[in-house]
C-alpha cells in the first residue's frame, strides 16, 4: 500500500526526529557518568533503532514487515528525591553532563511523542497508523523512566497538588451520566 503525500511528509519529519535521537544517544552513551542513567539509555536504544528501521521500511515500501516492540510501562519508582539542584547550561564545553543528557533526551522524547500522536490522527494507512500509536506509547514509557531519574536526582522538581486546589478542582466539574453503550 502506498503512502499519501501528507503521510510521507509526516514520516519524513518523524524520521528526522529519530535520526536526531539516535545520533544524540550515541554521543550521550560516551559522556554519561551515572550508572542508572546509562542503563536506561542502553536499554531504550534498541527500541529507537527498531523504530527508525520500521520508518525507513515505510519510507521505501509504503509498508513494513516489522512490529514495534512497545516496552511495558515501568513501575513507578519509590525514592526520596534529592533537594533541587541548581544549575545552568554549560555553553563552553562540548561534553554533556548527566543532567543535560537526561534533559535533552526527555524533551526529545516529548517532542517525538507529540509528533507520533499528531501524525496518527490523519493517517489513512492502517498499518502506519498502528505503528505511530505504538511509537507514541514507546516514547511515553521511555519518558516516564527518564523523568523519574531527573526527579530522583533533584533536576525536575514536582510537588503534590495542595488539598485546597484539588478540592476547588473537584468542585468545578460534575460528572455527566454515561450512556448505556460506549462504542
Amino acid at each position: 500500500m502506498s503512502l499519501q503525500t501528507h503521510e510521507a511528509y509526516e514520516l519524513n519529519h518523524l524520521l528526522m526526529g529519530c535520526y536526531d535521537i539516535l545520533t544524540c544517544m550515541g554521543a550521550f552513551l560516551k559522556d554519561v557518568r551515572d550508572p542508572e542513567l546509562k542503563t536506561i539509555l542502553e536499554k531504550q536504544l534498541s527500541a529507537h533503532v527498531q523504530d527508525y528501521n520500521i520508518k525507513v521500511e515505510f519510507a521505501k515500501n509504503g509498508a513494513s514487515s516489522g512490529k514495534l516492540k512497545v516496552p511495558a510501562m515501568p513501575q513507578k519508582a519509590t525514592f526520596t528525591p534529592k533537594a533541587p539542584q541548581a544549575g545552568a547550561p554549560n555553553i563552553n564545553d562540548a561534553q554533556f553532563d548527566d543532567r543535560a543528557i537526561a534533559t535533552i533526551y526527555l524533551l526529545t522524547l516529548k517532542n517525538n511523542g507529540k509528533g507520533y500522536a499528531s501524525s496518527a490522527f490523519e493517517t489513512d494507512n492502517l498499518q502506519l497508523r498502528a505503528f505511530l500509536e505504538d511509537a507514541f506509547t514507546m516514547c511515553s514509557h521511555h519518558a516516564f523512566e527518564v523523568a523519574g531519574w531527573l526527579r530522583k536526582n533533584g533536576y525536575y522538581p514536582g510537588e503534590p497538588a495542595t488539598n485546597t486546589y484539588l478540592q476547588a478542582l473537584g468542585q468545578t466539574y460534575d460528572k455527566v451520566p454515561e450512556m448505556a453503550q460506549v462504542h
